[in-house]
């Protein structure tokens, strides 16, 4: 008994283990039960989803496959020659015998090395064109969402799905499926060898596998958690950032650095705790399995040293020292694939929650898409009609009640009213940005709802009162990465008055543009829209708030601009500054919704209602600011 009594230490040692860890995994359990985590998927769904950007390119990956037996065939046979090697030094020695066998353990390490370096080269090519595919269905996906979902969305959170994201799938397919598979092989064949070798000391590692699926296990639980929380501090300060930086002028502007900082730290102070606690897990993790594989080799060591020692048999077994030596190397080569996994866990666990989060991206559903119907709208004369419409962003708040007028083909129609009132949500509807609860948009005769997406839009140019312009040049945000001949591109800056300006820059339309356009005033940037517009060659022209903040001189070339375009097609323009919108051919007065007025600018005065009060009190404030008062 005496004899077994470092084993039963052992046993005991590693019971020890597995109460603690299993007590652990209970609580964790609990918790989950009590608060909830927040697991969707399975990882057997996030795998079949993933598999089908891999599908593809099955070839590169049977090439792999390929290459990898031949790697896993050194594992396999390198200790047998090691352990070959061994038994010839202490039998008959004979030089040539030594030299012939490490000849062979040569050979099959110099093939097993160029098949592990042309495994990695095809690897990492499947594995960026998989990237590619994933990044550009997800952009595409998101391209699709409709106004109301991008609005849900922090931009910070979309961009970190795009980026980090996929890069973390991308580990998934170059190299954790690939090791896995392999490693899974190498188990395998190891397994096989030592038993055809020794039966009594595979049984004896055999113990020792319980234990390993039991804590992988255990520690996959804690690990998902760890690193769940960790994608979701990125994403939070990722949206921060997003926003704040963008924000801080105005941060600057009303002295809120201080409490700024303190939100910020507080999320990265958050990040760093899950950080800490994913390296916590995998601290644990590791040694844990490299104590099993200890604790095998002495277990080994211990057996086999006696048999071989005193030459003694167990299940009709011999120990000899080359059994020993094989088996201590096929031990490490056992043990070294689920260390490998340890390793390799930091990057399983986060392609798995990456992949989670990008697919719930990919499961929302386009609110706006088009009917299974739909026609393509090929010309369009510019007639629109509202019918008895009725629209709230959000339940029965409803923003439009019971809206219904009529817009004639080249027809210039203004709508005014107090912020809040409808306009803009008026000229979002005929687009579609939004899709009405009850009621009819009809563009030519047609509900909206039966022509497809991209031809509506195609006929509609919008002109809004924050105008976004794109990092690069001022040409490629007119054309917008069209190829539109430079002559088209200056009769239209011409058109609109951009010229005015654009050809005393020094770089002309080849002037640079930073972020937002922030290195253009707003009149500008408008008339920079206008221009982009214009080159698009709407039938219908929305213009919103074109004239708020605007100095007086921008504006004088913007109205003459809005002249101008008021020839081209129907026009629909938004307006506070009612001065602007005096040639309308009709203005449509909004109020909480509805349509309470509508005429010409003198039909209007004359009748002193709604739109005569708005039109007093702005003369008043004309008059007041001219004054100096």
């Amino acid at each position: 008994m005496r004899e077994y009594l470092p084993l039963l230490i052992l046993g005991a040692i590693l019971g020890v283990f597995t109460v603690v860890f299993v007590s652990g995994w209970l609580v964790i359990r609990r918790q989950k039960e009590a608060v909830g985590f927040d697991r969707n998927m399975k990882d057997g769904e996030i795998v079949r989803r993933l598999s089908r950007y891999a599908k593809p390119h099955w070839k590169a990956f049977l090439c792999v496959g390929l290459a990898m037996l031949f790697s896993v065939a050194y594992d396999v046979i390198s200790p047998l020659i090691v352990g070959d090697i061994e038994e010839m030094i202490k039998a008959d020695f004979a030089m040539s015998a030594l030299l012939s066998r490490v000849a062979v353990y040569a050979g099959i390490l110099a093939v097993s090395l160029v098949s592990t370096y042309a495994q990695a080269i095809v690897l990492q090519r499947t594995g960026q064109k998989i990237l590619s595919a994933i990044r550009l269905e997800l952009f595409e996906h998101i391209e699709s969402l409709s106004h109301s979902q991008l609005n849900a969305i922090p931009v910070g959170k979309l961009v970190t799905r795009v980026t980090n994201d996929t890069g973390a799938i991308s580990m998934m397919f170059t190299n954790i499926f690939v090791n896995l598979v392999k490693n899974a092989f190498v188990i395998v064949g190891v397994l096989a060898a030592m038993l055809l070798l020794n039966y009594e000391l595979t049984l004896m590692i055999l113990c020792f596998v319980p234990f390993i699926f039991l804590f992988t296990l255990i520690f996959r639980k804690f690990s998902r958690k760890a690193y769940r929380m960790v994608k979701d501090g990125t994403t939070d300060i990722n949206a921060f950032l997003s926003e704040h930086l963008s924000g801080m002028k105005i941060i600057q502007i009303f002295n809120r650095e201080a409490r700024k900082k303190a939100e910020f730290d507080a999320k990265n102070a958050k990040l760093g705790r899950a950080r800490a606690r994913q390296i916590l897990t995998f601290a644990v993790f590791r040694p844990t399995v490299y104590m099993l594989y200890i604790a095998s080799v002495l277990c080994l060591l211990y057996l086999g040293g006696r048999g071989s020692i005193k030459n003694t048999s167990f299940m009709g077994q011999t120990i000899t020292s080359g059994v020993l030596v094989s088996f201590y190397m096929y031990i490490s080569k056992f043990f070294n694939p689920i260390q490998s996994l340890a390793e390799q866990f930091n990057w399983l666990q986060s392609a798995m929650a990456s992949a989670e989060k990008i697919f719930t991206v990919f499961d929302m559903e386009p609110e706006i898409v088009d009917a299974p119907d739909a026609v393509e709208l090929e010309t369009c004369e510019g007639n629109i009609e509202f019918r008895n419409v009725w629209f709230a962003y959000e339940g029965e708040e409803w923003v439009l009640r019971d809206v219904s007028f009529k817009v004639r083909a080249k027809e210039t129609v203004a709508f005014v009213g107090a912020t809040g009132s409808g306009k803009t949500t008026i000229l979002s509807l005929i687009c579609r940005n939004y899709d009405i609860q009850k009621g009819e948009i009809l563009v030519d005769g047609i509900d909206v709802r039966r022509y497809t997406l991209s031809s509506l839009r195609r006929h509609f140019g919008q002109m809004l009162q924050d105008v976004f312009l794109f990092a690069g040049t001022i040409r490629s945000n007119l054309t917008l990465r069209e190829d539109i001949p430079d002559q088209t591109v200056r009769e239209a800056c011409r058109y609109v008055n951009a010229d005015r300006f654009i050809y005393r820059l020094p770089g002309g339309l080849d002037e640079e543009v930073r972020e937002r356009g922030n290195n253009f005033s707003a009149g500008q940037r408008q008339l920079l829209s206008f221009a982009r517009t214009i080159l698009a060659k709407p039938s219908v022209m929305i213009l919103d708030e074109a004239t708020a903040n605007i100095d007086t001189e921008t504006e004088v070339l913007i109205q003459d601009s809005l002249t101008k375009m008021m020839n081209i097609g129907t026009m629909l323009i938004v307006a506070h500054r009612l001065s602007t919108i005096r040639s309308a051919d009709r203005i449509l007065v909004i109020s909480k919704g509805e349509i309470v007025e509508q005429g010409t600018h003198s039909e209007l005065i004359a009748a002193g209602g709604r739109y005569y009060e708005l039109y007093q009190l702005q003369e008043k404030a004309e008059e007041a600011r001219k004054s100096g008062k």
